[in-house]
């Protein structure tokens, strides 16, 4: 009797110990996998985001605090900006910042365009490049070209020979503009969206022409580096920062040279320290 019930006793602590081991195992596994796959979570980041996984609230803070010159760069978002009858950038969307300028980068890509596109990569600083047909005649011109476009400038056109329109006839000022947007197009893929004739000077017949061809037309508001007393480093960047012309919606002309290219970070520096945003092109209406 005795022995029966040290039996009975050991096979119940037995099956105890048991249900245990089984209770505590599933549990510890399933504790390690979620520890694990929250390492996972967190290391994944951008990834998970695209797999649908939710963030933390600190992480899409940071994703909505970078400012709007730092957004994707969209060519198919609803335009912000037009170009006004004195060729500054004038919001059409209650949303849109006033206080901002137009950075454009003419005669290019002649000799410094490419390193002012990366200055101006670097900086996070939209621009327009306004091209010429000469300057990209050759296969090492066009890969100059298609650089400065592939870092996500806008690409504009600013006739082939940088001819005085006023001074050809028509069918000359029409091979000016469409023979450059046909090169353009095979070199990056697209069509220019912006025209600006050389000199600021436009004809009746090209003002048709830019229209017919899909672009905005625009001159520009200040621009300096062409001019003697501002072609130097120090010079072209006090004018650009300081000069009473500066404004909201500013559209600002600067060229492919040495002096520009030298002071180009700390012009856009400067006008930052003013309160002024950079505008993306790809917010300003085209046709």
């Amino acid at each position: 009797m005795l022995l029966l019930l040290f039996f009975t006793a050991a096979c119940g602590k037995n099956e105890e110990e048991g249900m245990q081991d089984g209770n505590e195992n599933p549990e510890t596994n399933e504790v390690e996998e979620e520890e694990q796959q929250e390492t996972e979570n967190q290391e994944s980041g951008k990834e998970q985001q695209e797999e649908g996984n939710e963030e933390t609230p600190s992480e899409s803070t940071e994703e909505e605090a970078k400012p709007e010159e730092q957004e994707p760069e969209d060519k198919n978002v609803k335009p912000m900006y037009e170009v006004s009858d004195v060729w500054s950038i004038k919001p059409i969307d209650e949303k849109a910042n006033e206080k901002v300028v137009l950075l454009t980068i003419d005669d290019a890509p002649e000799e410094y365009a490419v390193d002012m596109a990366k200055t101006l990569k670097e900086l996070n600083a939209p621009a327009i490049f306004f091209v010429n047909g000469h300057f990209i005649d050759t296969e090492e011109e066009q890969a100059r070209l298609k650089e400065i476009a592939d870092m996500g400038f806008a690409i504009g056109n600013h006739t082939y020979n940088h001819t005085k329109l006023d001074e050809v006839s028509e069918e000359e000022q029409r091979k000016e503009v469409v023979e450059l947007n046909d090169l353009i197009e095979k070199v990056i893929g697209e069509r220019p969206k912006f025209f600006r004739a050389p000199h600021g000077v436009n004809t009746d017949y090209v003002k048709t022409l830019v229209k017919e061809e899909g672009m905005t037309l625009m001159n520009w508001s200040y621009g300096y580096d062409f001019k003697a007393d501002y072609m130097t480093e120090d010079s072209i960047r006090d004018i650009m920062i300081n000069t009473e012309l500066l404004s909201d919606g500013a559209n600002l002309l600067m060229h492919d040279r040495e002096w520009t290219a030298a002071a180009l970070a700390d012009i856009v520096t400067g006008l930052r320290d003013k309160g002024y945003e950079m505008v993306d092109p790809n917010l300003i209406q085209t046709p």
